[in-house]
């Protein structure tokens, strides 16, 4: 993969402007308390006010805190602004208000769509719409929204498919087919497969591609005719590897002879790797011995071919793929999981016999990864020789490697894969790791028992467990055991959840309050307050003293260094939170524990297994910026859960947008990002 063209950061930029503009405009005495209430989560007359504030710059920022705020009492005041006399807060309302996720600003805004208005405030009315039918609360709460919101979503790109034939296409037409592009893989509109083809044959490369990722989520093979000549000849490799997902997830068998040149030959990584992946979909076993004898020394695509072998070479004992494997396992030090899982599926026997073998269990990461890879044993079908001693033994070594010292960050993943199993000791394995000192073991038993039939031991277990989660630094047991007791549906588990109401957390508050209402014990809402922010007036000073001024991040990692120009205009508290982690060497010797390529890198985590965090939890700064390329966006397990764990996308992702916070772009060094695998080391992040 190349840098992002320079001729994409321009245009990035000039799309940026605008907002960045707006933003710098509002005076710092007004900033200020609309910062502060957008962090306490704070909906209140002083923030209604400045909705009818004389300046629009203000009246526009206002609404985006009242949208991240999320309150719905504040839903008619976003309303009332659909009607503003400037448009730019016009269209920050329909944004605010898909970001509430409430089901009452949804007439308006489908008013809005059905009017035929052009411009940004139909996109970002189009955009809100796709995330009020994700947010709904029950499956069949969404599918009803799916039905009436889907078809004004597909109604409105039938609109603008007619476009397509003007030789370009403005630039407000073009923001509204992307986002409307977005909202049909967000609300499913019936038959949206023929509408959605129509734009794989737009001129812009952009508008191809996410034609092509909508289809590939939605699993629609409308356009594979199409999509089967842009796989081979289009110039832009992101369309070219859309294609391959479309076709992959399509299981289009006529494209198999395509999917594997591009897998051999494609110039650019992103398209070898989703053609990988799409041949794993196809499930021929034509494609192994290709893939086996391809000379690569990258580890992300040699993660990709043992996946798409262990698919298209199911229980064969292929002897020639199983040596291919023990290589891959004998120079990752069987810390693949991906490897472990294709070895169990082609040869069950072979793996359990390997794992005899002496000091294979060397780190957490080891034991994590070969868990994995013994929990798919579960899944083997009926019909494989022997499966009954084949399960046995797979228990038997999940069982040793509870037991293994120094392994807590792998009890995780050895109790789903025992929980794969259903052993009959289940409830009390996961009933004892509900005391354990790792508050990720002890979420990982909570969730688990929640997939059990609801019983009176269970929620005693839980609600002795509860306790413990008040000398947690983070929440991810407190939460868990509220979702598992949701599901007992009973006196003694609503009573716990009405306790903990009184969690100085507010994620905790929040979720209970959720759970009580789904479980019909009521509104709770009300007593789940504001957040007890950990940042003061000179916090917020610092954070918004920044805007309008360039801040670089030169990040150095054990592959090389690239530089990241954060977004202090769009997330202020967010780039504030990095600023800080990153001048106290917070990110210093982390191990980056996450690639997946053509998506993601991801690093921040200290616990190194993807779970951890500073102790601490950020609010979300969710913007306009779209993931394009090159963009660093903020992780999280829920809303509001960031912290300091980050990343940076390979390729557009859309159905990231407005989601995640993104607070900066990578502006040098994107070939060192492409470069990166799993393991590799950030050794310092050092503030320009």
């Amino acid at each position: 993969m190349k840098r992002a063209p320079l001729v994409l950061l321009c245009g990035l930029a000039v799309m940026l402007a605008p907002a960045l503009f707006v933003q710098a405009q509002v005076p710092l005495p007004i900033l200020l308390p609309i910062t502060r209430a957008e962090d306490e989560r704070r909906w209140d007359d002083e923030l209604r006010a400045l909705l009818a504030h004389r300046d629009a710059a203000v009246r526009k920022r206002a609404a985006l805190a009242v949208g991240r705020i999320g309150d719905e009492r504040s839903v008619p005041a976003l309303t009332a602004l659909l009607k503003d006399s400037d448009a730019d807060v016009r269209a920050m309302a329909a944004f605010a208000l898909g970001e509430a996720e409430s089901l009452s600003g949804a007439e308006a805004l489908i008013a809005i769509v059905k009017s035929g208005e052009r411009g940004e405030l139909r996109a970002r009315a189009l955009e809100a719409l796709g995330k009020i039918v994700a947010a709904a609360p029950s499956p069949a709460e969404q599918q009803a929204r799916q039905r009436e919101f889907g078809a004004v979503v597909r109604e409105a790109l039938e609109v603008e498919a007619q476009k397509l034939s003007a030789p370009t296409l403005s630039a407000s037409d073009r923001l509204t087919i992307l986002l409307g592009l977005t909202a049909a893989l967000r609300s499913r509109p019936a038959d949206a497969g023929p509408t959605i083809a129509k734009f794989l044959n737009s001129s812009d490369s952009r508008v191809r591609s996410d034609a092509g990722n909508a289809l590939a989520r939605l699993r629609l093979k409308d356009g594979n005719e199409q999509l089967r000549k842009l796989l081979v000849s289009d110039p832009d490799p992101n369309v070219r590897a859309n294609a391959a997902r479309v076709l992959g997830a399509t299981d289009d068998k006529a494209s198999f002879d395509a999917l594997l040149a591009r897998a051999l030959e494609d110039p650019d990584s992103r398209v070898r790797v989703s053609a990988i992946r799409a041949l794993a979909a196809l499930k021929d076993p034509r494609a192994a011995q290709p893939l086996m004898k391809r000379a690569i020394t990258d580890q992300n695509e040699l993660l990709e071919i043992a996946t798409t072998l262990g698919r298209v070479l199911p229980q064969t004992n292929d002897e020639t793929a199983i040596a291919w494997l023990r290589e891959r396992n004998k120079n990752l030090n069987h810390s693949a999981s991906e490897v472990e899982i294709a070895f169990v599926r082609i040869s069950p026997a072979t793996y359990l016999a390997d794992l005899s073998g002496t000091g294979i269990l060397k780190d957490w990461r080891t034991t994590a990864s070969i868990a994995n890879g013994i929990g798919e044993i579960a899944a083997l079908p009926d019909s494989i020789p022997s499966k009954s001693p084949l399960m046995a033994s797979a228990q038997e070594h999940l069982r040793k490697m509870l037991d293994v010292k120094g392994a807590d960050p792998a009890i995780p993943d050895v109790l789903r894969a025992l929980a794969a199993f259903k052993p009959a000791d289940l409830k009390e394995v996961l009933v004892a790791r509900l005391q354990h000192s790792d508050v990720i073991v002890r979420s990982t038993a909570a969730d688990l028992l929640g997939d059990l039939p609801p019983s009176p031991d269970i929620t005693q277990a839980l609600v002795a467990a509860w306790p413990q989660t008040a000398k947690d630094s983070l929440n991810d047991a407190a939460l868990s055991i509220l979702d598992s007791l949701s599901k007992q549906k009973s006196a003694t588990a609503n009573d716990a959840l009405k306790n903990a109401l009184n969690s100085p957390d507010y994620l905790v508050r929040i979720r209970a309050a959720t759970l009580l209402k789904i479980n019909g014990q009521g509104d709770f809402s009300a007593r789940v307050g504001t957040v007890q922010t950990k940042n003061t007036a000179a916090d917020y000073r610092r954070a918004l003293s920044r805007i309008g001024r360039k801040v670089h991040a030169v990040v150095t990692t054990s592959r090389g260094s690239f530089t990241i120009e954060l977004l202090p205009s769009e997330a202020p508290l967010t780039v504030d939170n990095f600023v800080q982690l990153a001048q106290r060497n917070y990110f210093r010797g982390i191990t980056i524990h996450r690639v997946v390529p053509n998506f993601v890198i991801q690093d921040g985590d200290p616990r190194g297994d993807g779970n951890g965090g500073p102790g601490y939890q950020i609010r979300c700064e969710i913007n306009e910026v779209p993931y394009d390329r090159a963009t660093l966006g903020m992780a999280l397990s829920g809303k509001d859960t960031g912290g300091s764990q980050w990343f940076v996308t390979h390729s557009p992702q859309p159905h990231l947008d407005g989601g995640y916070t993104v607070f900066g772009h990578v502006i040098a060094g994107m070939d060192v990002v492409d470069k990166i695998v799993r393991g590799d080391v950030v050794r310092s992040i050092r503030i320009q």
